[in-house]
């Protein structure tokens, strides 16, 4: 994969989608109806996979397409392959409460390399460049032009007041006492692959999830939060969190700035 020409057209991508979600998002109503997992699902899903599939089908042709929206997209296997959730955070979108993104990563080798991810609602935008480096994109946000960006890099975590991260739709007993192992400063919830992302830039030190995810859910994330200096390891034994399992499901993980002393699970 040439990494110059995966970037902007994947940023480009996420905007475009963007723009399609946020003209339902701000409509008086939206159709949702509910998959077979029980999962919400709403027009803007559909309609930004729609967009963001035909666009890397169309520059992307050889490389393997999985996407939360074309289950038959879920039995495919390679090394290498592009991961989509189109609206990652629908609960946020159907409470129209802003915390929702738009997720697009290249995996390789079993590492989310490159992502982006775009929350359209807030107005962030963050990206791996062509050499790994995660940044923010400030400004405009063109379609076909990059504005000013600033890296980001996670924390130097001070273990005696950690700033913690954790689902807003999804914040457990569990989650809870886990959370309460660590000597924590400041906690917030957050929906959507958005935690990855305040880890990224140094917002927050830790997000630990403790429940289920798929790996559409996390790539992008992930990949932003690599690029960022951070790390991604299974809530069991601390081993990295990998990519192209079977099903795409993912266990339980932290996600974290490298000076966080980990509790065990």
């Amino acid at each position: 994969m040439n990494y110059n020409s995966l970037i902007p057209v994947i940023r480009r991508l996420a905007l475009e989608a963007g723009d399609r979600i946020m003209q339902i998002y701000e409509a008086d109503d939206f159709e949702v109806k509910v998959k077979s997992d029980s999962s919400p699902v709403t027009e803007a899903d559909e309609a930004a996979d729609a967009l963001i599939a035909a666009g890397l089908q169309d520059s992307f042709p050889d490389v393997m397409l999985v996407t939360e929206e074309q289950a038959d997209s879920h039995k495919k296997t390679n090394e290498t392959f592009l991961i989509v959730d189109p609206l990652d955070g629908t609960k946020e979108f159907i409470n129209r409460r802003g915390d929702f993104t738009v997720n697009i990563a290249l995996v390789e080798n079993g590492v989310p390399t490159r992502g982006v991810v775009y929350a359209p609602a807030r107005g962030r935008m963050f990206y791996t460049q062509a050499d790994g480096q995660s940044v923010e994109e400030t400004g405009a946000l063109e379609k076909d032009q990059q504005g000013e960006t600033a890296p980001i890099s996670v924390s130097k975590p001070d273990n005696s007041g950690l700033f913690v991260v954790a689902s807003k739709s999804h914040r457990d007993q569990a989650t809870e006492d886990y959370i309460d192992k660590y000597h924590v400063r400041d906690s917030k919830s957050a929906g959507s692959s958005l935690k990855f992302c305040l880890v990224a830039t140094g917002e927050a030190d830790l997000y630990p999830r403790v429940g289920r995810t798929m790996e559409w859910d996390t790539a992008a994330g992930h990949a932003v939060l690599l690029g960022a200096g951070g790390k991604v390891v299974r809530f069991d034994d601390h081993m990295p969190l990998e990519y192209g399992k079977d099903g795409y499901a993912n266990p339980f993980f932290i996600a974290y700035a490298p000076g966080v002393e980990l509790k065990e699970a």
